[in-house]
């Protein structure tokens, strides 16, 4: 199946406005997170999450009210949210944990937000709980960055021995970049730090990756039949040749990760939306910021091969007049 047949689209032409449009969104993602920091789900910040049910419809202002009349300490660090299909008229209710975590002091959370709730005399029915210590929360949070370092360092050795440094240098930036932008969505639309949301970002990781290996192994094989062409032109040449690859594989993935996010339901909301904005983001960095810091690091004039390829000359060397040869004497036989 072929999308786009013969394409000469001059991507490194737009490689410092991608650039520049990336660190504008990076810039405004570390001032949002600097200022507001993102919401931390109950893996990462400790506390306990009720999802309660109510008879009737209920509006998340009536619980937050009632919260604050009638939960212990207040229910202003409280998250109320909605839950689930509208029909239902479920509530989710997350509270962090203030003081002990041990002992009952964890599991009577719940019990004191059905008790506030109560006695608002909005009758809940209790459809689920989860409980993390802020203990818990700090481990994961270690292991998860500790994970993350671990994968952008195995990353670039790999393309380093697989291919290049400059192109292992070139994947581990996007990966970044991709990483950054993602942080700074999330940011920007509020969205908890989850271990759905984590999981996204580790399979948005390797689905980068591997467009970026795809478009650096087209350059390789044209490095090696294009030898006396310019680095600028060979990119751009093997961009193009993938172009079609790239746009079917983030398109399926992308419808997909669309489906999830309309239709997923609210555990898959934050999942969905870190798929979405990773896949835009990482189709992007692969053609445009990958490729551009490898045509920055190694520059854009004539490969290697073609630096040290022997001139050719237009204008014929001269003739050198031919040598007379002495003629051979006789030898009588005695």
């Amino acid at each position: 199946m072929h999308i786009f047949k013969n394409t000469n689209f001059d991507f490194l032409r737009w490689r410092v406005h991608a650039l520049v449009l990336s660190w504008v969104i990076i810039l405004a993602g570390i001032a949002t997170l600097a200022t507001r920091g993102i919401p931390k789900g109950v893996e990462f910040a400790g506390g306990t999450v009720v999802i309660e049910q109510f008879d009737q419809a209920i509006s998340v202002q009536q619980v937050r009210e009632a919260l604050d009349r009638n939960y212990p300490g207040g229910g202003r660090d409280a998250v109320v949210q909605s839950s689930g299909d509208p029909s239902q008229h479920m509530v989710m209710i997350r509270v962090p944990h203030v003081g002990a975590e041990a002992g009952t002091s964890l599991t009577s959370t719940a019990q004191q937000v059905e008790d506030a709730l109560r006695k608002a005399k909005l009758n809940p029915k209790r459809e689920g709980a989860e409980i993390v210590s802020a203990t818990v929360g700090r481990e994961l949070t270690s292991k998860g960055f500790s994970a993350t370092v671990w994968s952008l360092l195995g990353i670039l050795l790999y393309l380093a021995f697989r291919l290049q440094f400059s192109f292992g240098v070139g994947a581990v930036v996007a990966t970044i970049h991709d990483l950054l932008i993602t942080l700074a969505f999330l940011a920007f639309f509020r969205y908890d730090m989850t271990l759905n949301v984590i999981a996204a970002i580790l399979t948005m990781t390797g689905y980068s990756t591997n467009d970026t290996i795809v478009i650096f192994d087209r350059i390789r094989e044209n490095l090696r039949s294009m030898r006396r062409d310019s680095l600028h032109h060979v990119i751009n040449i093997s961009v193009n040749q993938t172009l079609g690859r790239t746009v079917i594989t983030s398109g399926t993935a992308l419808l997909t990760a669309l489906a999830l996010f309309f239709f997923g339901g609210e555990v898959l909301k934050g999942f969905a939306f870190t798929m979405v904005v990773g896949i835009i983001t990482g189709t992007y960095s692969s053609v445009f910021i990958a490729a551009a810091i490898v045509s920055f690091w190694r520059g854009t004039g004539p490969t290697r091969a073609a630096a040290h390829a022997p001139a050719t000359s237009t204008v014929a060397a001269p003739q050198q007049p031919a040598r007379r040869q002495k003629p051979q004497r006789k030898v009588r036989a005695s």
